[in-house]
């Protein structure tokens, strides 16, 4: 059981590429996807790995046996090791909670949904992380709710080719869960300012199948191919497909953390080993997924502290 829990919230900057590793349709390197509702998802053990890693760059890091001792009772040893023991500190998949949709008006949008917000709010009740506002009840297809009126031309919401007709009775709850989210999810700094500002005026409600839609549909999807040294030409079969998470989409997870599980009698306490790995990447910038040679995977982490259930 774990006597330490946080919210993991994950704003990426870059596309991000985490694979599911199978493919089924047209995309042959398609995103993870949860598979009752195909929202993107980070996997914890990809999170667990990235954040593992991340310690490598901490200021005064030293690649020595006492780093990786530190890193085997936080993390878990290798598989192979001598002396074999599960890590003190646990990542759940990151789920999603807005994804950003190109609008007729003010460039692009935060669309969201009432369950994508009320699997949130439940994640972060399970964490001990109070505070969120009520979240909106769930619309009707082909209605919408904004949290700022300048969206709309008239009563309507154009995001790519669709119209959503705006039910109003709902803006000032989705304006209070939009504000709390820009204030307590998205990275601070000046430099993230006007993104949290935007993400306070422009989070829209979609119904739960219209949202479900562009989180499958408006992804980032990229050509690649390979060429022949010798020909100049693609490669036979060299072209395929890579999809991406789009920047500026939020994420949602769970870090937690139990007593350290080496054995040893002075071994770390869970809130030792908590404010060990915040310490480590609150406010940092991680990589995630694959194709980092190419600027993919980048995202800001923050954290907020749950008490202990």
């Amino acid at each position: 059981m774990f006597q330490a829990h946080a919210a993991l919230f994950l704003y990426a900057t870059s596309p991000v590429h985490m694979g599911s590793g199978q493919a089924f349709g047209l995309i042959d390197n398609p995103i993870a996807r949860e598979r009752h509702c195909e929202h993107p998802v980070f996997p914890g053990s990809g999170l667990k790995g990235a954040i593992r890693h991340r310690f490598h760059s901490l200021p005064g890091w030293t690649e020595d046996e006492k780093g990786e001792k530190l890193l085997d009772r936080l993390f878990g040893p290798e598989s192979r090791a001598a002396t074999l023991h599960a890590g003190a500190i646990s990542l759940g998949d990151a789920q999603l909670v807005a994804f950003p949709v190109r609008s007729v008006k003010q460039g692009y949008v935060y669309a969201t949904s009432a369950h994508a917000l009320a699997r949130a709010a439940r994640l972060l009740a399970q964490l001990g992380v109070a505070g969120m506002p009520a979240t909106p009840t769930a619309l009707a297809p082909g209605q919408t709710c904004v949290a700022n009126p300048e969206l709309l031309n008239t009563d309507k919401l154009h995001l790519e080719a669709f119209e959503y007709r705006n039910d109003a009775p709902q803006t000032e709850k989705l304006e209070k869960v939009a504000r709390w989210l820009a204030d307590k999810a998205l990275p601070t700094g000046d430099a993230h300012a006007y993104f949290r500002d935007k993400f306070a005026r422009h989070l829209v409600l979609l119904a739960d199948e219209d949202f479900n839609w562009f989180s499958k549909n408006a992804t980032v999807v990229e050509p690649h191919v390979r060429i022949n040294n010798n020909t100049g030409a693609a490669d036979s079969g060299g072209l395929f497909y890579t999809e991406n998470l789009p920047p500026e989409t939020l994420m949602l997870g769970s870090l937690m953390a139990s007593r350290e599980r080496s054995g040893k009698d002075n071994g770390l306490d869970a809130q030792t080993v908590l404010a060990q790995v915040i310490g480590a990447i609150n406010g940092q910038l991680l990589q995630v997924g694959g194709d980092a040679t190419t600027g993919r995977g980048l995202v800001a982490a923050r954290l907020i502290n749950g008490v202990s259930l």
